[in-house]
């Protein structure tokens, strides 16, 4: 027989990795997936923005939208442009990805271990969107030559690192939310 350990009771290296998954997976859950992403499938046509015809949305609040078109504007013209590829990108975030953070969050915290198995198809499908992304800014003549191209990497980072932390934390430790007891 086997239960779960919580998070306070694993060891030290696992420990600290869970936190930083579930610090990622709740900002993701919160700034990511409802606020950042759910304006890019709102706000199709950025044409008017910065003008007075422009109407903000009731759902993401103003600044969400103000910071996402001046990173779009100042940075990375795929987002301000959001091709269908791209929504598509985000609508697989919005749909599968908030629920899965906040299931993690608590499979997490709690231990739970069948939390493995959705974590490595996040994982392998957050690394292949992030892929198509990068490929696509980098190679597509519409958005190669981007002078700010170490901005789109810095903004991408950490979801090509988490992604890999997650395959490395279930590959290395794979049962490190269960512990044997001794019935």
């Amino acid at each position: 027989m086997s239960e779960n350990i919580p998070l306070h009771n694993r060891i030290k290296p696992m420990k600290i990795i869970d936190l930083i998954l579930i610090v990622f997976f709740a900002f993701n859950l919160v700034f990511i997936s409802y606020l950042f992403d759910i304006e890019q499938l709102v706000v199709l046509d950025h044409s008017t923005w910065g003008t007075s015809a422009f109407v903000y949305p009731s759902w993401p609040p103003k600044f969400i939208v103000d910071l996402n078109h001046w990173v779009g504007a100042n940075f990375d013209p795929a987002l301000l442009e959001r091709p269908v590829w791209w929504r598509a990108t985000i609508w697989i975030d919005v749909i599968l990805f908030g629920p899965f953070y906040a299931v993690a969050i608590f499979a997490f915290i709690k231990g739970k271990n069948w939390i493995r198995i959705p974590s490595i198809m996040w994982a392998s499908i957050m690394l292949t969107n992030v892929s198509i992304i990068l490929f696509t800014e980098f190679v597509d003549p519409a958005y190669a030559g981007n002078d700010h191209w170490w901005v789109v990497i810095l903004a991408n980072l950490m979801w090509i690192l988490m992604p890999i932390l997650v395959i490395y934390r279930i590959a290395r430790y794979p049962t490190t939310f269960e512990a044997k007891s001794a019935d």
